[in-house]
């Protein structure tokens, strides 16, 4: 379900790669969630580095939301770069996976799809050397 690659890069350098590979792609940055930096400022002791980018196609978000509105609870999609035991991680849940446990629609699968083939390649842009 959920789609990892390891960086060879340092983390602020791997959301450089990232934040680059997605309009060259396709695909708009909406927001990145710092999660280390919200849950320390909450007061929680939170070590790891770890940053969640909201990203979207919008023809390809429309045509999910044209066919059922209450998907938009599935969009944006998001791709998360965090640390795990002293390594960066890139990582994604499968649009197609997810799609599917909400809807056996046709259409909706090859939009699934065809995101995921992208973000795919947004991933392994941002992990290559």
């Amino acid at each position: 379900m959920i789609e990892e690659l390891q960086s060879p890069h340092d983390f602020e350098t791997t959301c450089q790669r990232l934040r680059d590979a997605v309009p060259a792609n396709g695909f708009g940055l909406l927001h990145t969630h710092d999660i280390h930096g919200t849950l320390n400022a909450k007061g929680v002791d939170f070590a790891p580095q770890c940053r969640v980018f909201e990203v979207c196609n919008p023809k390809r978000a429309a045509e999910v939301l044209a066919v059922r509105m209450d998907l938009a609870n599935a969009l944006p999609c998001r791709i998360a770069a965090y640390e795990r035991d002293g390594k960066v991680i890139v990582s994604m849940i499968r649009p197609t996976e997810m799609l599917s446990m909400l809807s056996d629609d046709a259409a909706l699968a090859k939009v699934a799809t065809e995101v995921e083939q992208t973000m795919n390649l947004i991933i392994k842009e941002t992990v290559s050397t």
